[in-house]
């Protein structure tokens, strides 16, 4: 008993020290758990150490990256900046292409890190009381919550996984959203084995991380294009860049709706106003060097670099047209602002390193543009940071982009993408007319040396534009219309003021139609209206609040004089139903659009005569004579584009009350041109003869064969397809549901052209004369008319007025003689069977 005792005793004093070994390897539940301190020292022991704004560290072994946070840098404000370094057209990536440019905060939360992006989208005034509210109903975007890696707490650092937050698209979208039921090429799954970081770079203001996205899909439906080595993995390189944000006297300047700017759009919260704009403006932060000079050099001056990648021929005409900017700031008060300089062969630094603005060149298997030209700027002010410009190779060579012989009918809308709000489509319209001059000259036997003084000036041009954007300007649509028809080769004249009022425009190329009369071909300057928005934007404000004011408003009340006309591209008419006014338009030259239209299409049809002696070459295909020819009837529709806009349009004045020379808000253009404009078309557009019937040169609108290429399509130029294409998109304006209400409400206002009255002419310009054999160019206009008639009939888009007016048509249609061949009567068999079928749904 006394044995059993004591081994009893001794099992309990056994289980008591187990119990409490255990107790200590294992806390009850709810007791606080010490947590293992793990140093910075020991998680970097084996990386490589960049030191700079947010240090990086990346292991040398597995290239993981690190990133160090210090606590004084928790909850202060920084710039997010990103830009594709490489990618492809395909998956909306290209080089050089700007993403993203918010403010974000890095906030601690327990044991970790949030990245959080703040809505800078609305202004609070901080007098008013309601401003202790300013964070009510507004979302900020927590784009990413990291874990802590380690922390000193005694040096206030913290370390996390930047792997985790840009490997990912934690900060931002790189494969864009597939719209329903969309069709085409799109990337795969992001691939975490193989996304990696290329390149960091580390400077004490910013810091950039270079990763290289790998998307993988395993099954792909699309191809991408020839720069798609594989569908089934594409990379898209990307520049991730954290910003200091400036500590400066920068002071935002406020937009007005006179002068096109860039701007941050703001809503101001506290005011009383009607309107409660308070959008900021984009602007480099230029100070004066001697404050009381009227005309000082800046501090710090807008330097360019000519990246090394530059043709060699190319550098002087760029370096002396992006100085030509210096013109438009001296009206600001600045000499030398712009300073261009070319990059050393031998420089360190790459395009990339956002210290450095660059003039950038490339030569791409599907280029997106001519020229683009992009900056970021601080969300919070305005300030421009910094800017590219990206210029491709194809702009300066003789071929097309696209080899396109058909358009469609032009009834999708291009929708614009905030990502993309620096986008340029310059070199879309620049390249074609460029290339249509092109053409022109080399038929009229033109010298050597007058071609390269007309490709000078065209690169020239699109220098000036593409820089014009970066000084924070938007385009101005409306500029062309600054000369009258008898001033335009005026070479006196358009070396003082340039050919526009603006180099914000898509001007046509100035071809005379006489090339006795011949003047500049492009604007080689900064035009009127640029000086003067230059001076608005830039001008060092007075102290004296009130003289400031004053002094805007001055320079503001301008905006009615001819010289200074503006449009963005919001006001633009070159989309169908998109736009009122007919002169802020892309294509068109002089204050006489019209007229001007008329001149090109006439110089059309003379060179559609002359290219086949001309472009048939000993030993060559006819694929240079195919590629002119689509050139130059691509523009001869673009001119009756720009005419059909004066149908239904509407002259609009955005001049402030009491403005000296304020007039009407909105003119609807007058009767005689809306019928001159329908007469140009139904000669031009409408007739038999239309777009320049050449019987003798269809038959040699051969493509050059290459390979397999024609396999499953075929060959043949279908001529009758292409024009129908142009008619329909000229068709589809004047049938527009806005264009019909437009000419019905505008007689509220001074319209007399009714819809009856537009839908008559036009029903008679489209079946006028066809008494006997109808072209096949008639037949399917003919027919295309009546479905767009049937259209507007059967939709509830469209309003009582042009309802009864396209009944009206068809019925009339439906009593038109029959023709007299077979042709003729298997047509009105074919329309009248249409009508009656439509009408009976």
């Amino acid at each position: 008993m006394k044995k059993i005792t004591i081994i009893s005793l001794a099992s309990l004093i056994l289980f008591a020290a187990c119990a409490s070994s255990k107790s200590k390897k294992k806390p009850a539940a709810g007791a606080a758990t010490p947590a293992k301190t793990i140093s910075i020292a020991d998680k970097t022991k084996s990386s490589k150490k960049l030191g700079g704004l947010f240090p990086l560290y990346q292991d040398t072994a597995t290239g993981n990256v690190m990133m160090l946070i210090k606590k004084e840098q928790l909850d202060k404000e920084y710039i997010y900046f990103s830009y594709t370094v490489d990618g492809v057209v395909a998956a909306g990536h290209f080089r050089g292409s700007f993403r993203d440019n918010k403010v974000f905060t890095i906030k601690r939360y327990f044991d970790k890190l949030e990245f959080t992006v703040l809505n800078t989208g609305f202004y609070f005034d901080p007098s008013n009381p309601i401003s202790k509210a300013s964070n009510a109903n507004i979302s900020n975007a927590i784009l990413s919550s990291q874990k802590i890696v380690a922390e000193d707490t005694k040096k206030g650092e913290i370390l996390v996984d930047a792997s985790a937050l840009f490997l990912s698209e934690n900060m931002q979208q790189i494969k864009p959203s597939a719209m329903p039921g969309s069709m085409g090429f799109q990337l795969g799954g992001l691939s975490k084995d193989k996304t990696k970081f290329v390149s960091l770079r580390n400077y004490e203001k910013n810091t950039d991380l270079i990763v290289e996205y790998v998307y993988d899909n395993p099954s792909p439906v699309f191809g991408g294009g020839k720069e798609v080595t594989d569908e089934r993995a594409v990379s898209i390189t990307v520049q991730h860049t954290l910003i200091e944000a400036p500590k400066n006297n920068f002071k935002p300047r406020f937009d007005d709706p006179r002068v096109g700017y860039f701007s941050e759009q703001v809503e101001d919260m506290t005011t009383t106003e009607a309107v409660a704009y308070h959008d900021l403006i984009h602007r480099w932060n230029l100070v004066k060097k001697d404050t009381n000079a009227a005309i000082s050099e800046p501090v710090e001056p807008i330097v360019w670099w000519i990246e090394n990648t530059t043709p060699l021929e190319f550098r002087p005409t760029i370096k002396e047209a992006g100085e030509k900017w210096n013109l438009a700031f001296e009206k600001a008060g600045f000499k030398n602002a712009v300073i261009i300089k070319e990059q050393p062969d031998t420089a360190t630094w790459d395009a990339g390193d956002i210290r450095y603005n660059v003039l950038r060149w490339t030569s791409s298997p599907q280029p997106p543009f001519g020229g683009y030209g992009p900056s970021f700027v601080d969300p919070r002010t305005g300030e421009i940071l910094g800017a590219d410009i990206m210029l491709e190779y194809i702009f300066v060579t003789n071929r097309l982009r696209q080899e396109k012989l058909f358009v469609s009918d032009a009834s999708s809308e291009i929708t614009p993408n905030k990502q993309f709000n620096n986008f340029c489509d310059a070199n879309d319209y620049l390249h074609q007319t460029t290339l249509f001059g092109t053409q022109v000259l080399d038929v009229q036997g033109i010298s050597d040396i007058e071609k390269r003084d007309y490709m000078k000036q065209s690169l020239y041009y699109l220098v000036l534009h593409e820089m014009g954007h970066t000084m924070g300007l938007n385009h101005n649509m409306k500029a062309s219309q600054m000369l009258k028809p008898s001033l335009i080769n005026n070479k006196t004249l358009t070396r003082q003021i340039g050919l526009t009022a603006s180099v914000m425009d898509y001007p046509a190329a100035n071809v005379a139609l006489d090339k006795s009369k011949q003047g500049d071909y492009f604007t080689t300057r900064p035009g009127p209206y640029d000086l003067w928005a230059i001076e608005f934007g830039y001008t060092p404000a007075l102290a004296d609040t009130k003289a400031e004011e004053n002094r805007t408003i001055t320079l503001l009340s301008k905006s009615n004089d001819s010289l200074l006309i503006f449009g963005n591209d919001a006001d633009d008419m070159r989309g169908v139903g998109s736009g009122i006014d007919p002169r802020v338009n892309v294509n068109d030259l002089s204050g006489d659009a019209i007229g001007y239209g008329v001149e090109r299409i006439q110089l059309s049809l003379q060179l559609m005569g002359k290219l086949k002696d001309k472009y048939s070459k000993p030993n060559q295909s006819y694929q240079e004579l195919r590629q002119a020819y689509s050139v130059v009837q691509n523009e001869y529709f673009q001119a009756t584009n720009v005419i059909v806009k004066y149908i239904g349009g509407v002259y609009v004045n955005r001049t402030f009350v009491g403005q000296p020379g304020a007039g009407k808000a909105y003119v609807p253009v007058p009767l005689a041109e809306q019928k001159r404009a329908m007469s140009i078309l139904s000669q031009y557009a409408f007739s038999a003869n239309a777009y320049g019937v050449q019987t003798d040169l269809y038959p040699y609108l051969q493509n050059q064969r290459r390979g397999f290429n024609f396999f499953g399509v075929n060959e043949d130029p279908k001529i009758n397809d292409r024009v129908l294409g142009y008619q329909k998109t000229l068709l589809a304006h004047l049938t527009s549901a806005s264009v019909l209400k437009r000419l019905s409400d505008t007689r509220m206002y001074g319209n007399t052209y009714s819809v009856v009255a537009m839908f008559n002419d036009l029903t008679n310009a489209i079946f006028k004369g066809d008494n006997g054999a109808v072209p096949t160019f008639r037949f399917n206009l003919q027919a295309a008319y009546v479905d767009r008639l049937l259209g507007i009939v059967s939709s509830n888009f469209y309003d009582g007025i042009s309802q009864a007016a396209a009944l009206a048509q068809l019925k009339a249609i439906e009593k038109m003689p029959i023709g007299g061949n077979d042709e003729a009567k298997a047509q009105s068999v074919l329309l009248n069977q249409k009508i009656k079928q439509g009408l009976e749904k």
